[in-house]
């Protein structure tokens, strides 16, 4: 199976790749339009701010193509973010894969402890469904870190609550992805990337 990890100016894609490798794969870590229209799987991963990520995306012409593409694609974290239609962070407009916005995280008042953003650790999942999720895995505990958030809408296939509930993942057609981060959340998230793998 040929895998690839699209390269940009976001952190976090080495242990994406080492999760993978993890799991017996090889994947390919590239910014090569062809290499990536080819590859049977796309991960979009990202740690990082969504202005200067979509300005490189353009520079690049990776803000046509991921779009474009009809293989299973799976973006993690910021990639979850740069995939819906507008940020917050930055007054950005982003790739509109996903009819959603991305907000920022607004502790409530007069609440004791005070909530922390980001919002950083271990949360479960609830409302699980879709390919990419076992049915046990709902209330399995996954690992965020992240200050900005999507509300849950019809794109939702999985939530958890910060302050307030959000979107763990999302899907549209071929196109899925998690607030959280597969490759740290251990043995659930292996499941998860296997699940992605999976799909034909």
């Amino acid at each position: 199976m040929n895998i690839a990890i699209i390269k940009y100016n976001a952190g976090n894609i080495r242990s994406v790749s080492f999760a993978l490798e993890r799991l017996g794969y090889k994947p390919i870590i590239t910014g090569d339009h062809d290499t990536i229209r080819k590859a049977d799987k796309v991960i979009f991963p990202g740690v990082g701010e969504a202005s200067t990520t979509m300005a490189f995306l353009k520079q690049n012409g990776l803000h046509e193509l991921i779009p474009s593409l009809t293989q299973p694609v799976l973006g993690i974290c910021l990639g979850l973010q740069l995939m819906c239609k507008y940020s917050e962070e930055g007054d950005t407009e982003c790739l509109g894969i996903f009819n959603a916005p991305v907000k920022k995280f607004i502790p409530l008042k007069d609440v004791s402890p005070k909530q922390k953003i980001p919002h950083m650790g271990w949360n479960n999942l609830t409302h699980v469904k879709s390919p990419l999720f076992n049915p046990e895995l709902e209330g399995e505990f996954v690992y965020f870190v992240h200050s900005y958030y999507v509300p849950t809408g019809a794109e939702t296939i999985a939530q958890a609550n910060y302050i307030h509930p959000f979107s763990a993942a999302l899907q549209k057609d071929n196109f899925f992805a998690t607030q959280f981060h597969p490759e740290k959340s251990g043995s659930v998230g292996e499941q998860i990337l296997k699940n992605f793998l999976s799909l034909k």
